[in-house]
């Protein structure tokens, strides 16, 4: 189970919990880029086929109006927010709302099967949930029959029906939210060629990726992008062609494993072409050939790879990632 706390010390009753990290900050760095730079982008993310963009002065609107809903459903300082689900702009927001009401944030896979996330709502009783996706919100109203159920159920799109005699509230983002501006969808992807672009295609299954994120997106102030679902991840990160990649370990080795399923078999004619290419890249067609590697992998304009300072590279990391991989603390 991946579990992990952001703001306070544990409670007594939360023992379980890992990973303490706190980001005192996180609401002033939100205010200073909505002050300084209130039209830029900082988040994006794809929805229906479609991107859409929240600029700084759209998310520090959004956490208080988020805010505001929470304090009407209960939530205080008292209060404990289970976050589950892939990282987009709704989670983080939530994430920064409970934070500004004072309340505990947690995170909880969104893989835990369904006796592993009864012990869970167990142990860590949550007052208030936050799910990603239909079939987890239907898991986690089966296991809140058999465990300690939040109040209150927040569904990251509309509530599908529920199952006949389900007793556990439910609220869809969209009310919690209430009225505003919807994000303002792009057509196409425009940005700066030296223009800075966080991408991050994980979940609340990394313990430590909210405090990650948190940290690298408001710090730097640059923009940070997600995908539709894992399953799009590589086809939207050519869309966006990041300049920075923010990824946990076994997330790291999978695209690993990916970059290595694409390319040729050890061996064989194109494979040497390939190495070839990156044992000699400052040639014209070596270049070439590099860089049409990158474009397909979205990694065109991407400078750096996140490591958690410490983190040794794996040997076996293919050298199409490792001139891009180093520590940022």
């Amino acid at each position: 189970m991946s579990v992990h706390e952001l703001k306070r010390s544990p409670p007594a009753d939360a023992r379980t919990l890992e990973n303490t990290a706190l980001l005192p900050a996180a609401l002033e760095l939100l205010q200073h880029w909505a002050q300084v730079s209130p039209l830029a982008s900082a988040l994006r993310h794809k929805r229906h086929g479609h991107w859409y963009n929240w600029r700084w002065i759209d998310a520090a609107r959004d956490v208080e109006r988020l805010a505001d809903g929470l304090r009407q459903q209960g939530f205080n300082e008292g209060s404990r927010l289970a976050l589950s689900g892939l990282f987009e702009p709704n989670l983080l927001l939530l994430a920064l709302a409970a934070q500004r009401v004072g309340g505990q944030v947690l995170t909880l896979s969104d893989e835990l099967d369904p006796q592993a996330l009864r012990q869970a709502l167990w142990n860590l009783r949550p007052s208030h949930a936050f799910v990603h996706s239909r079939q987890q919100l239907l898991r986690w109203v089966a296991a809140g029959e058999h465990s300690m159920a939040p109040q209150l159920l927040i569904a990251h799109q509309a509530v599908p029906r529920l199952p006949q005699g389900s007793r556990q509230p439910v609220l869809a983002f969209s009310e919690l939210l209430g009225s505003r501006e919807k994000p303002q969808r792009q057509n196409y992807w425009r940005h700066s060629a030296h223009a800075a672009q966080l991408w991050s295609e994980e979940g609340t299954q990394w313990p430590d990726g909210l405090r990650v994120l948190l940290h690298q997106w408001l710090h730097s102030g640059h923009s940070l992008a997600f995908p539709e679902s894992r399953g799009s991840a590589g086809r939207d990160r050519r869309d966006v062609a990041p300049s920075g990649l923010l990824l946990s370990g076994p997330c790291l080795q999978r695209l690993a494993d990916d970059i290595e399923s694409r390319l040729a078999p050890p061996g064989s004619w194109r494979r040497r072409l390939c190495d070839w290419a990156i044992a000699q890249p400052h040639r014209p067609l070596q270049r070439l050939l590099k860089n049409r590697v990158r474009r397909l992998l979205g990694f065109q304009r991407l400078d750096y790879i996140w490591q958690a300072p410490g983190s040794p590279s794996k040997p076996s990391a293919p050298v199409w990632l490792a001139e891009f991989k180093r520590n940022i603390a």
